[in-house]
């Protein structure tokens, strides 16, 4: 059922992927401290106005949040449901591959700048752990329909 703990972990796992999708992540900040780059998840925009799209790492956080909203409408069948929250917690780890991976590559374009890290990188990392309790609580369910069919 809809109603069911997993649900609600589901869900708050994808709302923290949405709003990580409206902050951005980080700064780039040059040796004289002025800000030189806003990293947002679709992309980093420069000091002088041109943008350097990053839509890979926005497509990975929408692909995770789809997944965890789906997710929650297959309460019918726990097995899918669990494989369909561990791919998302691949995803979201895929995330944080590309963003390093994004982010040495903007850094040897940006010369002597430094990155400053915001709060809302943290809530992917949420996400992750979310969907993990969801998957204890699906595992759990299982379990339970398991014991329950066993006693017939």
């Amino acid at each position: 059922m809809i109603q069911r703990v997993q649900s609600v972990y589901l869900l708050l796992a994808a709302v923290s992927i949405v709003v990580f999708l409206c902050f951005p992540t980080g700064y780039f900040i040059d040796s004289e401290g002025i800000i030189t780059g806003i990293f947002k998840p679709l992309g980093v925009t420069l000091s002088d106005n041109t943008f350097l799209s990053t839509w890979g790492l926005f497509a990975l956080s929408l692909l995770s949040a789809l997944i965890q909203v789906c997710t929650i409408f297959l309460f019918r069948n726990r097995m899918l449901q669990m494989r369909m929250s561990i791919f998302s917690i691949i995803v979201i780890c895929g995330y944080y591959i590309a963003f390093i991976f994004f982010l040495s590559v903007l850094k040897e374009k940006l010369f002597d700048t430094s990155f400053q890290i915001r709060w809302p990188l943290c809530l992917p990392l949420v996400s992750i752990i979310l969907t993990w309790l969801a998957n204890r609580a699906i595992h759990h369910d299982e379990n339970l329909v398991k014991a329950a069919d066993r006693l017939r």
